[in-house]
């Protein structure tokens, strides 16, 4: 066993780690974070992607050791002072959520994204967005939402 620290949503945290544990289910279990969501476990469908020092992650296949003196961000950090994210309110303003399986990890890629490249238009957010599964059909519903954000200044 060995100690993991990291920051986690802002603030420092230490865990007691071994035998390779995803961080996911770090999240999950000694957190109680459960809106990164366990999809395929292959790092396929995006349902379960945080941001790691400003890169959208698939936590299911990332072990927790590769976090140490990390920054990592969950749906759950998005959200400051009771007010969400404009992501967040878009998301919602747009009806991009049908079951919501898939939206935490959208919005985490999506805010990754609009860090780095600020001002997207909408058929290079598709593009980003690409590798994201949503059976429920609302991909155009998203990236409306998303396009909307990146219009209003781009840094979310």
């Amino acid at each position: 066993m060995s100690a993991i620290a990291f920051r986690l949503n802002g603030r420092p945290v230490t865990v007691e780690a071994g035998g390779g544990r995803m961080l996911l289910w770090v999240l999950r279990t000694d957190f109680s974070l459960t809106g990164s969501k366990y999809g395929c476990g292959s790092s396929l469908c995006g349902a379960c992607t945080v941001v790691v020092d400003g890169e959208a992650v698939r936590s299911c296949e990332l072990p927790l050791e590769s976090v140490q003196g990390k920054d990592v961000t969950t749906i759950e950090g998005l959200e400051h002072g009771g007010r969400l994210h404009p992501l967040q309110q878009a998301f919602i303003d747009h009806g991009a959520l049908q079951c919501g399986y898939c939206t935490p990890g959208m919005l985490m890629s999506a805010y990754a994204l609009l860090k780095k490249r600020p001002g997207l238009g909408r058929e290079a957010i598709a593009q980003a967005m690409e590798d994201h599964l949503c059976r429920c059909g609302a991909h155009g519903r998203i990236l409306d939402a998303i396009a909307e954000v990146s219009a209003k200044g781009g840094r979310p």
